[in-house]
């Protein structure tokens, strides 16, 4: 029992610690012209926390068998808002947004033991995508997208798998724990959301 709680709380704290090695904003202060910077990016803190909760709410709230749904849906919407994006397709205080579906992932977290309708979770899972897509097409330089592109799509998927093996991590090893697991790692996420929110707002 003390060894299991150990064991949640140590994956909390990594949890943390992995965001604010990350602490830097997503979408300010980096290249956006080669494949390499692509790959970099997707390692602030907002895109790296919500590509993970991605793959855990996928593993948590999804029909057995169908984890790759929210995954597959999130890279999806990123590809066709981020192409959006680079023809100047924009929404006023879109860095506010894409803090905010940082919380959104926080509190599907806290409910996916009590999930929503495959439908309406996909759905948000999409929308909130399109916010972070269209941050990184408006960013994207006039010539050479296609390498930029795919580099922030190999990490996201990258990120995404990491989320998905944590939330298989989660639901062996926690077995009975792993609600309460959900709900710390939902709320620390939310937290984060917005602090995200209030840097963005000051």
């Amino acid at each position: 029992m003390h060894d299991k709680r150990k064991t949640t709380r140590g994956l909390i704290a990594a949890t943390l610690l992995a965001g604010l090695a990350s602490a830097a904003q997503a979408h300010t202060g980096h290249g956006t012209s080669s494949l390499f910077e692509g790959l970099a990016h997707p390692f602030g803190l907002d895109h790296l926390l919500a590509m993970v909760a991605v793959g855990v709410w996928s593993v948590s709230a999804l029909p057995a068998g169908k984890a790759w749904w929210g995954p597959a849906t999130f890279l999806l919407a990123l590809v066709a808002s981020a192409a959006l994006g680079t023809l100047g397709l924009g929404l006023p205080y879109l860095e506010h947004g894409v803090a905010l579906s940082v919380v959104l992932f926080g509190l599907m977290l806290v409910l996916a033991r009590r999930p929503l309708p495959a439908a309406l979770g996909l759905g948000l899972v999409a929308a909130a995508a399109s916010l972070h897509g269209l941050a990184h097409g408006a960013e994207a330089p006039a010539g050479g997208f296609a390498g930029y592109a795919a580099g922030f799509l190999l990490t996201t998927a990258a990120l995404h798998t990491g989320g998905v093996l944590a939330g298989l991590g989660l639901r062996r090893w926690l077995a009975q724990r792993s609600a309460w697991a959900l709900g710390g790692l939902g709320t620390a996420l939310g937290a984060a959301g917005i602090h995200l929110f209030g840097q963005l707002a000051a």
